[in-house]
């Protein structure tokens, strides 16, 4: 039997798509781009609502092209949604509906292969190339309402599988065991068991449950907590050791439940641990509740990191912050359909802070002989501060 076809935009999302579209071009004029052709799958996914192999081609007009290659189940009209076979075929489909070839073409230069950008390039010759990968990090910055209104579900749900996390908990379980169960608990709450991010030097299954001082193992992966992991085919996270009376558990798994992502950490104790973790985190605590003060549209990105670095300065807790034998050069980063979106929270990014901007923010310490500790939220940057939409207890918690 065979599948009736279907369109490629869902009729619901074509307003929605339009938003898109109309924060894309202004940045696109920005860069001096006359059109991007875009491919990689966040991007691709971004602009349809949904992910196909082919192109998306937007020009400064604000026509929009879906050129599809797989699979076969979508309707075509020759306007919007055009069947090819290999991207060759793109410059006729574009001269079809009178639509002139780029001067200024934006490949993601950041997202493709070599091979494929060579590809692009030599069928738009005449055109000079940019970066659409820039372009679509900006433009996705901040989300639309209905981006929200996704993530804001992400939360809820991640929320609803952490609520069952103490119950999981067995003496004498490995910290591999313990994230089995929880990524049970994901998949059931709806989890979609991927977790996508940018850039080809980044890896990870669906999170991470570190304990004790696993959590003091550098990772190769540019994340704010290592862990060596099972294997030297993917070092970090949990490294299938005991966790044992004494430890913390940092619990830092996958919120991805419809495409868009939220971020969240909290920390578990097996019985009691010493008072500096439990200092460490506090401080952890403390510098989200002044950012969330701080953080609001217009202030640089880089002055949450210096503010959370002074406090940290303050408490005298310099050589456990970030890490401690491998220390971050963060304290968090945007999140949305990658988990690690722009912008970065470093001491260099002068970003400016704008509304409907979403970060996951992470102020993490690693205690040698105990573990890591500290609190990740996702946040949504308003007028008046920035709203959790992982509102969940931050308290350390004792499995026992």
């Amino acid at each position: 039997m065979q599948n009736k076809e279907i369109e490629l935009l869902i009729p619901e999302l074509r307003p929605e798509a339009g938003l898109r579209l109309q924060k894309l071009l202004p940045i696109m004029q920005e860069q001096g781009l006359d059109a991007v052709l875009l491919a990689s799958s966040a991007n691709v996914f971004y602009m349809a609502g949904r992910f196909f192999r082919g192109y998306v081609y937007v020009n400064s007009d604000g026509q929009r092209i879906f050129f599809l290659i797989r699979p076969n189940c979508f309707l075509t009209d020759g306007k919007e949604v055009i069947a090819i076979r290999k991207p060759e075929l793109i410059p006729d489909a574009l001269a079809e509906l009178g639509i002139s070839m780029p001067k200024n073409l934006g490949l993601e230069l950041d997202a493709l292969s070599f091979s494929d950008i060579e590809r692009l390039k030599r069928i738009f010759p005449d055109a000079a190339i940019g970066n659409a990968s820039s372009v679509m990090r900006d433009c996705r910055m901040t989300k639309t309402p209905y981006e929200l209104r996704l993530m804001r579900e992400d939360g809820e749900h991640q929320m609803a599988a952490y609520r069952k996390i103490t119950r999981l908990y067995k003496r004498n379980m490995t910290d591999v065991e313990f994230q089995i169960e929880i990524e049970r608990v994901l998949r059931l709450e709806g989890n979609l068991g991927f977790l996508r991010t940018s850039g080809n030097l980044m890896e990870i299954n669906l999170g991470s449950v570190i304990s004790g001082d696993n959590a003091d193992s550098p990772s190769p992966y540019d994340f704010a907590m290592g862990g060596a992991g099972v294997s030297p085919a993917l070092p970090c996270g949990a490294n299938g050791e005991i966790m044992k009376p004494g430890q913390t558990v940092m619990i830092d798994m996958n919120g991805c439940f419809n495409g868009w992502q939220t971020d969240m950490t909290r920390v578990w104790t097996i019985g009691d641990v010493e008072e500096l973790a439990r200092d460490a985190h506090e401080c952890s605590r403390r510098i989200l509740r002044e950012l969330e003060k701080m953080a609001v549209p217009g202030v640089e990105v880089r002055e949450l990191f210096d503010r959370a670095n002074s406090i940290v300065e303050e408490e005298g807790l310099e050589q456990y912050f970030m890490g401690h034998r491998q220390q971050a050069a963060f304290i968090g980063h945007g999140v949305g359909i990658e988990l690690n979106e722009s912008p970065a929270i470093t001491p260099r990014c002068k970003v400016l802070l704008k509304e409907n901007m979403t970060l996951a923010i992470e102020p993490k310490f690693v205690i040698p002989g105990v573990g890591a500790v500290g609190v990740e939220n996702t946040y949504v940057v308003t007028p008046s501060g920035l709203e959790n939409l992982t509102p969940f207890p931050e308290e350390l918690t004792d499995l026992l």
